[in-house]
């Protein structure tokens, strides 16, 4: 087993994506669950603020790294992760992985138009994949519960949640283990990319840490504020943490 990182106050896995698969394949194979959270830069920031949000990321049994801010901040901060796992990445490799091996799949999330849309589009791409069920995002959660039994009936294998944070970690925090899937992944708003509703980075704007301006500009109004604010608040927290594990030079003569 690969030692965990410790970063900001949060174990993470330093995997590359392979090893991810990989991992994911066994427990389909040997019956146990595993629960994946993963973590960017604005999460993190929110998991400092929600404690909820915090304790539900940290309950997830593989912790990635979704962001390329949190590798370059890993390496700073003396906690070396191999490379970025982006969500939406390790949710298509994880769709490729289940229609080759015949391992049934579960949607849940994005608005009932979304989700049909991106049916019809993964169904184009993978048609050979398993499709156990699948359901729209919004509900109370006085139906959670319901939820989670629906989708155990249905005998998926794979749950994938197209939800926001902190109701997707929440959801599988409370019932992950109730839906008997054996790869529960949240995978944000993957769902409304796979269905063409927004549009992702290209390669190098991904490579050097930069969608999140790339979705500002498609949103600017909803999304301008909230990743200034976020983004300022990562560099903040980054830079505390590096204070921090910086020795003084009074206390480094000492140790001469």
């Amino acid at each position: 087993m690969t030692e965990r990182q410790p970063l900001f106050g949060i174990e993470l896995d330093p995997l590359t994506m392979d090893e991810t698969i990989q991992r994911c394949l066994d427990a389909v194979r040997d019956g146990r669950q595993l629960e994946i959270g993963v973590v960017n830069a604005a999460k993190l920031v929110n998991m400092r603020r929600d404690p909820r949000l915090a304790q539900a990321v940290a309950g997830c049994d593989l912790v990635l790294a979704d962001g390329q801010a949190v590798v370059w901040a890993g390496r700073i901060l003396r906690a070396p992760l191999p490379e970025r796992v982006a969500g939406i990445d390790l949710f298509l490799r994880l769709l490729a992985e289940a229609e080759s091996a015949g391992v049934s799949v579960y949607f849940l999330g994005a608005k009932q138009d979304v989700l049909e849309q991106m049916l019809r589009r993964v169904a184009d791409r993978f048609p050979r994949l398993r499709v156990a069920g699948s359901r729209n995002g919004y509900f109370d959660d006085s139906q959670q519960e319901a939820i989670a039994d629906g989708i155990a009936d249905s005998g998926a294998q794979m749950l994938f949640l197209g939800m926001t944070s902190p109701k997707k970690e929440i959801f599988t925090a409370a019932y992950g283990e109730r839906t008997g899937a054996r790869v529960v992944h949240g995978v944000g708003g993957s769902f409304d990319i796979l269905a063409g509703v927004t549009k992702r980075a290209p390669g190098a704007w991904q490579r050097w840490g930069m969608e999140w301006l790339y979705r500002v500009l498609q949103e600017p109004r909803r999304l301008g504020r909230r990743y200034l604010t976020t983004n300022a608040a990562f560099l903040l927290m980054t830079a505390r943490e590096l204070i921090r594990l910086t020795p003084s030079p009074a206390s480094a003569n000492r140790s001469h």
